[in-house]
């Protein structure tokens, strides 16, 4: 084990998209890349440098993919924000978001597990039930990695983008089929609507205009 505790501030040492599929290579459970990293995994390149590297895991099988980690990790829970325990220690019914898996012997953060929903036959939006997607079009298999679909990436980032979001969203959108796309701008408009990235939608009442810029009767 490491001399010391470590903090949500330790240093990270990101691990790439193939090196975290080599890490959950043994879990039992389904997992995906999500966040940036799944971005840039179905675009076949970098959009931007990534300070940390994301996979999601329905919550339920969260114990599972910790149990099959191999020797030399480990995995801390945030816990209340700022609480951070080892996951040993999450209690049932604990609050816990993310997951931060550690390699010990070098003392860094490698990868962060984000907690979702879904069920059998479909993921389910976090934020908002009513938001589902079958598995196979939630989660891509890319290059053989599964990789969460982009416009699912766009709609978590929709919340509250922040300006490097603004450079993912710009750099993804001319590349999604226009299936992809018009679920993600469905998206946008009702389960987002006041969201910065809204106001760039057409309006399915007025496809020529932009919502923001319809007359109102």
């Amino acid at each position: 084990m490491a001399s010391s505790a470590p903090t949500p501030d330790s240093r990270w040492e990101p691990l790439s998209a193939q090196a975290a599929a080599d890490l959950l290579a043994s879990s039992p459970v389904r997992w995906w890349l999500s966040g940036g990293v799944a971005l840039d995994r179905w675009l076949g390149e970098p959009i931007r440098k990534r300070s940390n590297t994301d996979v999601s895991v329905v919550f339920g099988d969260l114990p599972q993919l910790v149990a099959s980690l191999p020797a030399g990790y480990d995995a801390w829970a945030v816990r209340d924000e700022d609480d951070l325990v080892p996951f040993a220690e999450v209690q049932a019914g604990d609050e816990v978001q993310p997951v931060l898996i550690r390699d010990v012997g070098k003392d860094a953060w490698v990868l962060k597990v984000n907690l979702e929903d879904g069920a059998p036959r479909a993921w389910v939006y976090k934020r908002d039930p009513r938001l589902q997607l079958p598995w196979d079009r939630a989660v891509l298999d890319v290059g053989g990695i599964p990789t969460g679909a982009p416009e699912v990436q766009l709609v978590w980032k929709a919340l509250r983008p922040r300006p490097e979001d603004d450079v993912d969203k710009d750099a993804v959108l001319p590349r999604l089929s226009d299936e992809a796309r018009a679920w993600y701008e469905r998206c946008i408009l009702s389960i987002h609507p006041h969201s910065s990235w809204s106001i760039h939608v057409r309006s399915p009442f007025a496809p020529a205009k932009a919502s923001w810029n319809r007359k109102r009767s």
